[in-house]
């Protein structure tokens, strides 16, 4: 039914694909103006619609860089219920602020984090205080010449054909992924095969010939309790609460680590009600076990905030992803790619 509704919307994307060449076309031949500034800038971006690892890639490419800059972290805030500059303290909400900036904060506290969805507008506040800024999910944003593009594909993209919306999934032409510096193909298998590297390189390198291919999968840390300690979750009974993008991988992730007895799904980014939580309470306090938890993502935690005393009584656990790249020395290639072009605009007469 859904491969039938796909072949039907094609001719929109058509049309949709169309639209988008156009304007990024106009934006190549400098009809229609972008804006590069004195300070680097970092963008880190996908050509599909969420679940690509961007967040876990944002916090490993500041981790890099901010004990050599004094750098700003810029995003949209999508899913707040403000709109204009601001910025993330620790104690904003996620819907003042957006999930993801609001995880950055309380992971980076000394850092500076923005929300703009002018992200020139953000970098004309953020320039004359900081020597680096980094975007997340900018890459469609062509108002901005930014000074590096870093480009994701989650690896099951490539088991689908890539149609542009609403046929597909993709808000981007692949051929747009000429723009990137580095492209990483995000959440592959542990056990990736070099046929199956090769075959992924192949088919980018009809877009980018230039780009340094990486390759990494997601690093589950240690489970943290709402309250801080940390907390080992095997065996234990799991009721999951997710609003991501792509749950899947660490839905496998619980099986084989814990007793998962149910997954409460709501779509990305999705803003608790108290209907919501009054349901994932129910849930939680209906399970028969004395070797319970409520498991959540570091996103979601961001959202459940507010809800803290409906909570009060669940022993409510976070569990906190980063990236691992399948080979040592792209990881390092990457991060000196980084390190060189930033300093190299920094130290510019």
């Amino acid at each position: 039914m859904i491969a039938l509704l796909r072949y039907l919307l094609f001719p929109f994307s058509i049309i949709y694909g169309f639209a988008v060449w156009i304007r990024n076309r106009l934006y190549d031949l400098k009809l229609l103006k972008s804006k590069s500034f004195d300070v680097p800038t970092i963008v880190i971006g996908n050509l599909s619609v969420g679940g690509t690892g961007k967040s876990p890639m944002t916090e490993f490419v500041v981790t890099s860089l901010k004990d050599q800059y004094k750098t700003a972290i810029l995003s949209r805030g999508y899913g707040r219920k403000t709109s204009g500059f601001y910025f993330v303290q620790t104690d904003s909400s996620a819907n003042e602020v957006g999930d993801e900036p609001l995880q950055f904060k309380n992971k980076f506290p000394k850092l500076t984090v923005a929300v703009c969805e002018d992200r020139c507008t953000g970098i004309e506040k953020l320039r004359l205080d900081h020597e680096l800024i980094i975007l997340d999910d900018a890459y469609q944003h062509r108002k901005l010449s930014p000074l590096f593009n870093i480009l994701l594909f989650d690896f099951l993209s490539f088991s689908h054909p890539m149609f542009v919306f609403p046929a597909g999934n993709f808000r981007d032409l692949l051929i747009e992924a000429k723009r990137a510096q580095i492209i990483t193909i995000t959440k592959c298998p542990i056990d990736l095969s070099i046929e199956e590297r090769k075959r992924i390189e192949n088919k980018i390198r009809h877009y980018n010939k230039r780009a340094l291919i990486t390759f990494s999968y997601i690093d589950y840390f240690e489970p943290i309790h709402s309250e801080g300690a940390s907390v080992d979750i095997d065996k234990k009974d799991i009721i999951l609460v997710t609003g991501i993008a792509k749950p899947q991988p660490l839905v496998d992730y619980i099986k084989k680590k814990a007793n998962l007895i149910k997954h409460i799904s709501f779509e990305d980014h999705h803003s608790f009600s108290e209907s919501d939580v009054n349901q994932i309470t129910k849930s939680y306090l209906s399970l028969a076990s004395s070797n319970k938890i409520l498991l959540t993502t570091e996103k979601d935690l961001q959202r459940l905030k507010p809800f803290k005393k409906q909570l009060a009584d669940i022993e409510l656990v976070y569990l906190p992803i980063g990236i691992q790249f399948h080979d040592p020395k792209q990881k390092a290639l990457f991060e000196k790619m980084l390190h060189d072009t930033v300093s190299q605009s920094v130290n510019q007469p």
